[in-house]
């Protein structure tokens, strides 16, 4: 009994020690709103024009920075487009993906629906000083509220749109 006693200390001091790398971590690679963002209007591939201050008005945003060339998203993409076809707040973000062609036939093939945002050369992701990919900030009433970037579940996403929302 003793025995068990003490792996499971030991194993609650390493879940606890994994837990404050990560928070440092996402609290290092932490994107930073560009002045004024809530109010920049951005086009989909559909061709509509959003804001983040509207979209994230009545209920969180998630704002999705992802790549068709990183292998970390190619993990996430299903999870949110999952997220999207439940009807949560989502909006990605295509970096340095190539044209709007190259991305809607890349997400046709992977058989995804999204809502896009295109950002060839990678300028809206440096105004947000996007340096890791996927990177996914949660934005509520035009504030961004949290933020973490690499591999995130489903759950993981699901549960930040909802702690942002209460």
């Amino acid at each position: 009994m003793a025995r068990l006693t003490r792996w499971a200390r030991e194993l609650l001091i390493l879940a606890l020690m994994l837990l404050v790398m990560v928070l440092i971590v996402d609290l290092w690679r932490a994107p930073q709103a560009p002045p004024a963002f809530e109010q920049q209007l951005l086009k989909t591939l559909g061709g509509e024009s959003v804001s983040l201050a509207q979209l994230s008005r009545n209920k969180p945003l998630l704002v999705y920075f992802w790549a068709s060339w990183c292998a970390v998203c190619r993990f996430t993409t299903p999870d949110v487009a999952k997220l999207v076809a439940g009807g949560s707040n989502v909006l990605t973000v295509a970096l340095r993906s190539g044209s709007d062609q190259q991305v809607e036939r890349w997400l046709a093939g992977k058989k995804l629906q999204l809502p896009v945002i295109n950002d060839p050369q990678g300028s809206l992701s440096a105004q947000w000083q996007i340096g890791v990919t996927p990177t996914f900030v949660v934005i509520s009433q035009g504030n961004v509220v949290q933020s973490t970037t690499g591999w995130t579940s489903y759950w993981g996403m699901r549960l930040r749109l909802w702690w942002a929302g209460i």
